[in-house]
C-alpha cells in the first residue's frame, strides 16, 4: 500500500474536536440560576451536565464551551421521551441560558445532606380509616331506650286518640283495636315497637338484674378491700393520735402552769378557754385508751 492511499484513509477518520454551541439562538426568557434550583433538579457531574427544563420538566444537556465568551445554555429538546413517534419540541425551553454559580463540590454536599435528612426521617403512620358500621333500625334505635311498659302505654294513648286505629261504636265507645293492616302508619310502628319490646323485655330485665347484682358484689367487695387494708394500719393511726392527743395535752397544762416565774400571765378568759380545751382532749384520750 503507497503511502499516498495510507494517508487518504488516515483523513477520512472524524477527529474529536472540541464541543462548543453549534447555534447562536438565544431564547428570549431569562437565564436559568442553578444556584436557585432544588439540589436534586440538576447534575453537574462533568460527564452528564445537566438539569431540569422549567418549562417541559424533563431533563435536558446543558452545552458548555470551553471559550470564555460563549455561555452555557440549554441544547434543543423535545418534551416527550426518547423514542416517542411525532415529539414536540420545547420552544420555550430550547436555547435558553443557564448560569452556573454552583461548584461540583457544593452540589456534591447539598445532594448528602438531603439525602442524611431523608434517611433520618421517620416513616408515616399509616392510620386505617374505620368501617362505617351498619346504621340500627329505628326499632332497634327506640327500642333501646323505652321499655315495654311505656310503649304499651303509649300505643294504647294512641288507640284512644286515632279514630284509625280504633273501632269504635255510635256512642264512641272503642270496641277494638283495629287490625295491624288497618292502622294508619303512626299506629303500625307503635304495634310493632309494642311487640318488639315485650319479645325482648324478659331477656332486658335478666341483664339488668345481672348488672345490679354485679354492682351490688364489687361495692361489696370494695368495702371488705377498705375494712381489710384498715385493719392493718389501724393500730398504727390509733397510736400516732393517741400521741398527738398526749402532746397538746401536756403543751396546753404547761401552759396553764408555767414553770418560770416570769413567764407572761393569763387572763381569766385565756384561762377559761385552755380548760375547756383540756378537758375535751382528756376525754378523747381516754376513748382512745379504751
Amino acid at each position: 500500500m503507497t503511502a499516498s492511499v495510507r494517508e487518504r484513509e488516515v483523513q477520512t477518520v472524524s477527529q474529536e474536536r472540541k464541543r462548543r454551541t453549534r447555534s447562536r439562538t438565544i431564547s428570549h426568557l431569562g437565564p436559568i440560576v442553578v444556584s436557585q434550583l432544588p439540589a436534586h433538579e440538576y447534575d453537574l457531574d462533568p460527564a452528564c451536565i445537566s438539569l431540569v427544563c422549567p418549562s417541559c420538566r424533563t431533563w435536558v444537556p446543558i452545552r458548555v464551551a470551553d471559550t470564555e465568551r460563549a455561555t452555557a445554555k440549554l441544547v434543543p429538546h423535545h418534551t416527550e421521551q426518547a423514542g416517542t413517534e411525532d415529539p414536540v419540541r420545547c420552544r420555550l425551553g430550547s436555547h435558553r441560558l443557564v448560569t452556573i454559580d454552583v461548584s461540583v463540590a457544593k452540589w456534591s454536599r447539598r445532594l448528602e445532606q438531603g439525602v442524611a435528612e431523608t434517611n433520618g426521617r421517620r416513616a408515616d403512620r399509616v392510620i386505617r380509616k374505620p368501617q362505617p358500621m351498619p346504621t340500627p333500625a329505628v326499632m332497634q334505635i327506640v327500642g333501646g331506650l323505652v321499655d315495654d311498659k311505656t310503649v304499651r302505654e303509649l300505643d294504647e294513648a294512641h288507640v284512644r286518640g286515632c279514630s284509625t286505629c280504633s273501632i269504635k261504636d255510635d256512642k264512641g265507645t272503642i270496641l277494638r283495636v283495629a287490625d295491624l293492616t288497618s292502622r294508619c302508619t303512626d299506629g303500625r310502628r307503635f304495634a310493632q315497637l309494642a311487640a318488639h319490646t315485650k319479645r325482648l323485655g324478659p331477656a332486658r330485665r335478666k341483664a339488668q338484674m345481672d348488672r345490679e347484682d354485679w354492682n351490688d358484689r364489687r361495692a361489696w367487695g370494695l368495702r371488705l378491700l377498705h375494712e381489710q387494708q384498715w385493719q392493718n394500719v389501724s393500730e398504727m393511726v390509733a397510736d400516732t393520735e393517741l400521741r398527738r392527743v398526749r402532746d397538746t395535752l401536756a403543751a396546753l397544762i404547761q401552759t396553764l402552769n408555767p414553770h418560770k416565774a416570769d413567764a407572761p400571765q393569763l387572763t381569766e378568759g385565756e384561762r377559761a378557754g385552755l380548760m375547756n380545751a383540756i378537758t375535751l382532749l382528756a376525754t378523747q384520750e381516754e376513748q382512745l385508751t379504751r
